[in-house]
């Protein structure tokens, strides 16, 4: 089954009422999925208290969303190419509503978990599928970029405002944190039944199910997120860490002979062949694993050392939220008139020096001095950076394949946000004052974390001038091969004139 198609002008930017409601629903499942993801920090410590649940298990609270949802992002990608977009986001979004709606009623910690999983899992199904409806309904150029800035700016959205959101509703009660998606993703499953077009029937030949690849690819990445995120409490040399990680290394090599030789693969390996896609990935493991520790840490500090409270954290994320709400949808001229290298330059940019601002953090900062800046680059940064990694990943890609890159690029997203933050975390815990009563050395133990942040955000900051950098130098050779093509087809008419001079002068 093919991808809806919505007929949009390649000259003007105008849609239908239609095509703005299709938009609607795949930016509200979007929303959603970021939501989740960072909604839950403020409430855990009510939930643990509530469902008695001790630190460790209430880890898995976090760990299983991003186990479901970084671990089938692959998969997610491929069913929607195979199985229909439409038909995979009405279906997964669907199952994201009731596990929402569970996981605001349940009474024990296992089944909580059990249904973030759950939530993730579907969102592992939606996010690519509605990445790759957008690409293939579409034309590649300013009206794709228009609407991926729309897109992507409602999952920057959602993950900035979902410390916001939280704070506000621990308030009244955590169970609202889990409740909240449920209506609205019933909202949007209703609107994308009615507004989504039905796919025309296509024959399928020459497409088939790579199962050895589903298996391989999705154990790989479900043993690589479980490992990471359990490996601060098991012991990142323990040899249970070291046998899942040789796991992963088996399942990966495994997966690549498999998708070698197969006709149908889960990943075209080609596609890693270009260094836009490359570059497209590693940004946003980079970009997004950096902010996630970033989060965690200001979190931490906001609420350990200054003594904030749930409602005065969200209101000290607002300003970042504000601003990637307001900046994001404007993005798109921005993407065509200076390319999305440039402005994804611009975001890691932003980020880094956001992070070395916050640096200057102490016991008695001044918020308006110290932490509101960090704030404001750190949203700028999510409004240029995000929308605009979206664009690079899915251009020039053909539509039967846009359900894989997106698949990819949304693994890339979680399993950095994994990694990283299970990284800054056993950086932190390893502080002599990790533990100690004392709120300086506390705070001293965060310092080697933000350090960490600020480097990988600078390592992603480096890859992407790498990219402009072998650009510009193409340009100049191409631009030098030109100009010398230009003199020699100049002294070739010099000459040719010349010797047409002396004919006629013997004549």
């Amino acid at each position: 089954m093919t991808s809806p198609s919505i007929t949009v002008p390649r000259t003007t930017p105008q849609w239908s009422a239609r095509q703005w409601g299709t938009l609607f629903v795949l930016c509200a499942a979007l929303f959603l999925d970021a939501l989740d993801v960072s909604m839950v920090g403020v409430a855990l410590p009510s939930i643990g208290v509530d469902l008695h649940l001790s630190t460790s298990s209430l880890q898995w609270v976090v760990s299983g969303y991003i186990l479901g949802y970084g671990g089938l992002l692959l998969l997610g990608g491929r069913a929607a190419d195979l199985l229909g977009r439409r038909r995979v986001f009405l279906i997964a979004l669907g199952i994201f509503a009731v596990a929402s709606l569970l996981g605001g009623l349940v009474d024990s910690g296992s089944l909580l978990i059990a249904t973030r999983f759950v939530k993730g899992l579907s969102a592992a199904f939606t996010a690519p599928a509605g990445l790759s409806i957008i690409t293939t309904s579409f034309a590649e150029g300013p009206i794709r970029n228009r609407a991926l800035t729309i897109y992507s700016s409602c999952g920057a959205t959602g993950f900035s405002m979902g410390l916001v959101l939280s704070g506000f509703l621990t308030e009244a009660g955590w169970r609202w944190t889990m409740l909240l998606p449920a209506p609205v993703a019933v909202i949007a499953l209703i609107a994308g039944l009615r507004l989504i077009p039905k796919a025309p029937r296509e024959k399928r030949e020459g497409r088939g199910y790579d199962l050895p690849g589903a298996v391989t690819g999705t154990g790989a990445m479900l043993l690589l997120v479980f490992t990471v995120v359990s490996a601060g409490s098991a012991g990142w040399a323990s040899a249970r860490t070291l046998g899942s990680f040789a796991g992963v290394a088996a399942l990966l090599a495994a997966f690549v002979v498999v998708e070698n030789r197969s006709a149908h693969p889960l990943i075209r390996l080609g596609v890693l062949r270009s260094s836009e896609q490359v570059r497209a990935n590693i940004g946003a493991a980079t970009f997004f694993g950096s902010y996630v520790a970033f989060q965690f840490l200001v979190t931490q500090y906001l609420q350990n050392v200054l003594g904030y409270s749930a409602m005065q954290t969200a209101l000290a994320f607002l300003p970042a939220g504000s601003l990637v709400a307001i900046l994001s949808t404007r993005m798109g001229p921005i993407v065509d008139r200076f390319g999305t290298l440039r402005v994804i330059a611009f975001g890691f940019t932003a980020l880094v020096i956001g992070y070395v601002l916050f640096l200057r953090i102490n016991l008695h900062p001044n918020y308006a001095t110290v932490i509101l800046p960090s704030m404001l680059l750190l949203g700028a940064a999510f409004a240029t950076a995000f929308p605009s990694l979206n664009i690079q990943a899915t251009n020039g890609v053909r539509d039967h394949e846009q359900g894989m890159v997106s698949g990819l690029l949304n693994t890339s997203f979680q399993v950095g946000g994994a990694i990283f933050l299970a990284v800054v975390t056993a950086v932190v815990t390893s502080g002599s004052g990790a533990h100690a009563a004392s709120k300086q050395a506390v705070l001293d133990s965060y310092r080697p974390g933000l350090w960490v942040v600020t480097g990988i955000g600078a390592a992603g900051l480096l890859i992407t001038m790498s990219g402009l950098l072998r650009r510009r130098q193409a340009s100049y050779g191409t631009l030098l091969a030109t100009s010398e093509d230009a003199q020699a087809q100049a002294h070739t008419d010099r000459t040719a004139t010349d010797s047409s001079e002396q004919v006629g002068a013997r004549d």
